[in-house]
């Protein structure tokens, strides 16, 4: 049987700029309004037989909020930042140029003391490939953008690098199709959601 997983990113707590490793912040109020004005669009998900979320609290506001009363699964928590937790990148940059730039330029390093860009994409692609197929074929889960692009280099079975290519924008739905090992990206008629910077 194949299964149809639909990844939905969360409503965003921050600007871009201000985006931290591991972010534990609530939704703030422009995250409120922006789940609600694409909530249309989103809604007709909640009729997964299987709904599921990362465990920031984002994460479950915005499942919460779309109507999906999502189960949390610590697999598709954030990338493991060590010391990094809670700081952006350029803080992170300012503290320890060298240890980023070794971070940014391998897959199996882990200057911060985490978890390598490697091992989450791997995570990742595990709780993918575990996912039930007797308990129905339509999944969604409101994950964390960097999951999400976990998520798909690993379908896509492309290089790690890949990872700072792809560009997932908040409240975004991006569906893969398949089974363990099979996976393949599939790309539906838009919804007409809007998102800020």
């Amino acid at each position: 049987m194949s299964l149809r997983v639909t990844f939905v990113a969360a409503a965003r707590s921050s600007s871009l700029l201000a985006e931290r490793f591991q972010d534990d912040r609530p939704l703030d109020q422009a995250g409120w309004d922006e789940v609600q004005s694409v909530a249309h669009g989103l809604l007709p998900l909640a009729a997964a037989e299987l709904r599921y979320c990362s465990p920031t609290p984002r994460s479950r506001a915005t499942g919460d909020a779309l109507g999906y009363a999502p189960l949390v699964q610590l697999a598709l928590r954030d990338c493991d930042m060590g010391r990094w937790q809670g700081l952006t990148l350029g803080e992170a940059m300012a503290r320890e140029p060298d240890a980023v730039d070794a971070w940014l330029a391998d897959p199996r390093a882990t200057p911060h003391g985490g978890e390598s860009l490697l091992g989450f994409i791997g995570r990742v692609g595990s709780w993918l490939d575990t996912r039930p197929v007797d308990d129905g074929d339509r999944i969604v889960a409101v994950a964390e953008p960097s999951v999400i692009r976990a998520a798909l280099v690993y379908v896509l079975k492309a290089p790690p690098s890949t990872y700072w290519n792809i560009d997932v924008r908040p409240l975004s739905a991006t569906t893969v199709t398949g089974r363990a090992g099979r996976w393949h990206l599939r790309f539906d008629a838009g919804t007409g959601q809007r998102s800020r910077a």
